[in-house]
């Protein structure tokens, strides 16, 4: 038996429980890993509350980092004692997770457990927003909303790196200088933002808004855009956007939209591979920050995910077994 947290019908984050239950055991692909540490996502709060269809009970959790302990026995590319992570897991709030070993993200030297657990899923979601979902390029301006949330620190990091100019929201003073020191050009609050990104731009708008928060950005993210601009809608951190009339999109100035997801943008070894090396080698030389914002025992995760749907963290947030 070990400890762990469970979803027994979908609801609040009261409906958590913290309990012991069976220790899971890896198949012949699989491995069986010590949680040092597991993330804290956005897509765990859809899961719970039944935004996303799911059989309960469950265990919530998908990004993850830690340590084998025992691996199937068609795994070859991991041995007892390898220090792991994922985006891709299932399960991950709790003591011992299993682990995919395709999906199974090697940690190098130099890089921490807690790094390596609040990196992969915002890490790689940063990663595909800005190099596949639109290509930013060199002199382009990019509007991300919650600059000073997980993804909108590391995302804000990775255009600066293109040599973009980025204007990003944050909800108040303190997270709007967070969003400076990572490296925005300006940081807004929500109030008014599109007018004022229109003002920042002469008028033009910008060249690609991703937005994460969803429902109460949607309009204001259109609004910003220039003609031919794309609207990458990446989350719902504020409720689902409703359905609406697609004709504003040309009305608008032939504007595109996408919903995507990062299991879309990892769908070869290959290209997990090298979003998870390219994010690695840059913590490891210094030239990415990965700001852990609130640390909470296992037990907790209730109260780490309320702060987290109440926007009252910065950063990453992590549960520690």
């Amino acid at each position: 038996m070990h400890k762990a947290i469970v979803v027994p019908a979908p609801g609040g984050p009261e409906i958590l429980r913290f309990e012991d239950v069976d220790l899971p055991q890896p198949g012949p692909k699989e491995l069986l890993v010590r949680v040092a540490a597991a993330g804290v996502n956005f897509i765990d709060t859809y899961k719970r509350s039944g935004v996303y269809p799911m059989e309960y009970p469950f265990i919530p959790g998908a990004e993850a980092a830690g340590t084998v302990v025992a691996a199937g026995r068609d795994v070859t590319a991991f041995r007892e004692g390898a220090r792991v992570a994922t985006a891709e897991g299932g399960g991950t709030y709790s003591e011992y997770t299993i682990m995919e070993a395709d999906k199974a993200l090697p940690i190098p030297d130099g890089v921490s457990n807690e790094i390596a657990a609040a990196l992969p899923m915002q890490g790689m979601t940063a990663h595909y927003l800005c190099n596949s979902a639109f290509p930013v390029e060199e002199g382009q301006t990019v509007l991300t909303h919650a600059g000073a949330g997980g993804v909108g620190l590391l995302l804000i990091q990775l255009l600066k790196a293109k040599g973009a100019t980025v204007i990003t929201t944050a909800s108040t003073d303190e997270k709007r200088e967070l969003a400076r020191s990572a490296g925005a050009d300006h940081a807004l609050p929500y109030d008014g933002f599109a007018e004022e990104v229109r003002h920042l731009t002469d008028g033009a708008g910008v060249d690609v808004v991703y937005d994460g928060v969803g429902k109460a950005t949607f309009d204001g993210s259109l609004v910003s855009l220039r003609k031919r601009g794309m609207l990458v809608l990446f989350g719902g951190a504020s409720g689902q956007v409703p359905p609406f009339d697609i004709q504003r999109l040309n009305s608008s100035g032939s504007l595109y939209l996408t919903r995507p997801t990062l299991g879309d943008y990892l769908l070869t070894p290959e290209e997990r591979q090298w979003r998870a090396h390219d994010l690695f080698e840059m913590v490891r030389e210094g030239t990415l920050d990965v700001r852990i914002g609130a640390t909470y025992p296992l037990s907790e995760a209730a109260r780490a995910q309320e702060d987290l749907e109440g926007r009252k963290t910065t950063g990453k947030v992590l549960l520690v077994p």
